[in-house]
């Protein structure tokens, strides 16, 4: 990597001599220009033949050549085109304000020249960022875990910063999320300091910091969920001070990819869950059905022997009490669900009965079409947590309309549209980005609700 460098800088200083060169020859050319036009037209539009050189080497080789070609082209206009000729001294007046003047409209051309330039290059700059940023964004969309998210990121980033790069994670003993890479116990001190209190630690940013890795903080909103590690086998700092909106920026996607792999996460592990639970459900209820008509059996023939006076009394009388007991615990077992279902969820004013199939609003009743009725159904059974979108479009339409996000968009709409007091800054169904939807258990309407969260939930 030093060798790249050294490499690198050797190029630069080439293209900057290479400038220079340039620059003269085509002062050279105007001048060759000039001296075959001088004996037939005169000196007085020599002058301006000079001005395309010098934009000419303001805009191929920058500021530096291009103030290089004004003074070289007020030079070779005073030897070579006033008396006397071939030596710099100057004996008509007019002459020296010729020279001045053109070495000055030479000046202001070049500056002009250069800042075109200059923007120029810093649009490219800006237009390469962007394209880097939007690369590592594309890539992690493809990642569903924490350590594939890590991986790439690493990768990406040791790549745009020419440096070695990984993720580190873990409270309160942080590790390396990807590669091989195995750090000192002050490395992890520092990485461990930089998670704990979300500010930048490690070489060339904090001189206590013993370490040769530079740790940047990775944020989602005002937590810190991990920590990049970079590093340079040359030991100079990986990242330079105009490089830092770059990196932060990338940090930032990176953030919003844990955070997304986080919520997929949740969500498929609510899946299993969900699907666990009515496995067991469905067992309880079939175990129940089962045994009910033996228990049955057991209780009548209990109370036939208890009425015809035969058999032990005692023992009669037990199987009969064991037998209603058991009766009870499997009616129990058949009522476990449908107690949650009879009591209506009341989220700010909208009132959601699903035992009735009922919705309100501050007591009037809310119309819903069948498909938003089974969107917000799913999400009242399930208040506070992540419904991904094939979830929600599964229940609502069918395993085969999984993929048609547009329909769940338009059932959510008209539900902001019937049961939110400000459609436009929902609070009561939100939008997980490129996730799914959930219903707040908490609404903040009347709490002072931020603005940016609501407009982040529009969606």
């Amino acid at each position: 990597m030093l060798m790249a460098r050294t490499l690198v800088d050797g190029r630069s200083a080439a293209a900057r001599l290479g400038g220079y060169a340039e620059a003269s020859l085509m002062v050279a050319a105007s001048t060759l220009v000039g001296l075959a036009v001088a004996p037939r037209w005169g000196n007085s539009a020599v002058d301006l033949l000079y001005l395309p050189a010098v934009l000419g080497a303001a805009v191929t080789a920058g500021l530096g050549p291009a103030l290089f070609a004004a003074l070289i082209s007020a030079l070779a206009y005073n030897f070579f085109f006033t008396a006397p000729h071939l030596t710099f001294r100057i004996q008509n007046p007019n002459d020296v304000v010729t020279v001045l003047v053109l070495f000055g409209v030479a000046m202001v051309a070049s500056q002009l020249a250069a800042s075109v330039r200059k923007q120029a290059r810093l649009a490219r700059a800006h237009a390469a960022r962007n394209a880097t940023i939007a690369g590592l964004a594309r890539r992690l969309l493809t990642c569903t875990t924490k350590f594939e998210i890590a991986e790439v990121s690493s990768h990406e980033l040791g790549q745009v910063f020419e440096c070695n790069a990984t993720l580190v994670g873990g409270v309160p003993e942080p590790r390396a999320l990807s590669g091989s890479v195995r750090f000192a116990p002050n490395d992890l001190a520092v990485a461990a300091l930089v998670l704990d209190k979300g500010e930048r630690a490690g070489r060339s940013v904090d001189r206590a910091a013993t370490t040769e890795w530079q740790f940047h903080p990775v944020r989602s909103g005002s937590a810190v969920i991990a920590a990049m590690g970079l590093a340079r086998d040359d030991g100079a700092p990986p990242v330079r001070a105009d490089q830092l909106p770059l990196l932060d920026n990338l940090l930032d996607q990176v953030a919003l990819a844990l955070e997304r792999g986080r919520l997929e996460e949740e969500a498929r592990e609510f899946a299993r869950l969900r699907e666990r639970d009515q496995v067991r459900s469905v067992l309880l209820s079939t175990i129940a059905q089962d045994l009910k008509p033996p228990l049955q059996a057991i209780a009548e023939a209990a109370a036939e022997l208890r009425r015809s006076g035969s058999g032990d009394k005692a023992l009669i009388s037990l199987v009969g009490m064991e037998a209603s007991k058991t009766q009870r615990y499997l009616a129990n077992l058949l009522d476990a669900g449908s107690e949650s279902d009879r009591r209506p969820v009341v989220l700010d004013g909208v009132t959601i009965d699903l035992f009735q199939r009922a919705v309100s609003r501050d007591g009037s009743e809310i119309h819903l079409t069948p498909k938003e009725y089974s969107v917000l159904a799913e999400l009242a059974k399930h208040p506070g947590r992540v419904l991904t979108h094939a979830h929600l479009l599964r229940t609502a339409w069918g395993p085969a309309q999984e993929g048609q996000i547009e329909y769940l968009r338009v059932a959510i709409r008209g539900l902001r549209q019937k049961l939110e007091r400000d459609p436009s800054r929902p609070d009561l169904i939100l939008n997980e980005p490129a996730v799914g939807y959930r219903l707040r258990v908490n609404p903040l309407r009347g709490r002072g609700g931020s603005g940016q969260e609501a407009g982040a939930n529009s969606g």
